[in-house]
């Protein structure tokens, strides 16, 4: 019997379209966060409208629908790498144009569309750090989801830790915890912790950076006992 909700069941299938990032945001902040979307959530049209007329042109459908939902919820969007606010949008050189809509916490990395693409509905993201703007995400839908799950998952509370996990310990992460249906994904530190790959079980999340032996993990329960679990079952060098 499922003992908490599963982020595996709920993205099974994957992030097919916009609706359905914004259907999987609504449904993991009641459920994984304690507190639904609420219309004040969102930056209103008016202000969306403003930041438009300073860029000198409009935001693409999926960013503009997002910062409309729920751009306003720090705990979604702004505890690690945080979404930039839309008054903080900003075009950086790089190919051609970048719009820059989020910033590691310590600015050694941005997150952007190209401008060559920002007329598409749901473009494309790049991510840029030492190695200059690379590929991250073929759209930005999935980019969204993305976000809010390592956003919440570095949120600063007592849900949280982090190992180095063995390889000998691997096999029992993929019988216990199911892949999360999102395409594998850079990880902008090191070419050592990509892809990017999560997985999850009811009221347990977790997300591996790399392939190779004493690869990182990041693990968040739903509640202690969650995460209690699953140090449990992946019985690493937990830091917490």
């Amino acid at each position: 019997m499922l003992d908490g909700p599963d982020v595996a069941v709920a993205l099974r299938g994957g992030v097919r379209t916009r609706s359905e990032a914004w259907e999987f945001v609504r449904w993991f902040a009641d459920a994984w966060m304690g507190r639904p979307v609420e219309p004040e959530d969102g930056f209103t049209a008016d202000e969306l409208a403003v930041v438009a007329a300073d860029l000198g042109f409009e935001m693409p459908a999926v960013l503009h629908e997002g910062y409309a939902l729920f751009g306003r919820r720090d705990d979604l969007t702004r505890q690690q790498d945080p979404l930039v606010k839309p008054s903080g949008l900003y075009v950086d050189d790089g190919l051609g144009g970048v719009l820059v809509f989020r910033r590691e916490n310590q600015d050694c990395a941005s997150w952007g569309i190209p401008l060559t693409q920002i007329e598409q509905d749901d473009p494309p993201v790049v991510v840029e750090s030492h190695q200059g703007w690379i590929p991250f995400l073929d759209r930005m839908s999935l980019a969204w989801v993305e976000l809010v799950l390592s956003e919440s998952l570095f949120a600063a509370d007592n849900l949280y830790d982090a190992c180095e996990l063995p390889d000998t310990l691997m096999p029992d992460l993929h019988a216990r915890y199911a892949r999360v249906g999102l395409p594998d994904h850079l990880m902008w530190a090191s070419e050592d912790d990509s892809p990017v790959r999560w997985y999850a079980a009811p009221g347990r999340l977790v997300r591996r950076d790399g392939l190779q032996d004493q690869s990182w993990i990041h693990a968040r329960g739903r509640t202690i006992s969650d995460l209690e679990t699953v140090r449990e079952e992946l019985p690493g060098p937990w830091v917490g």
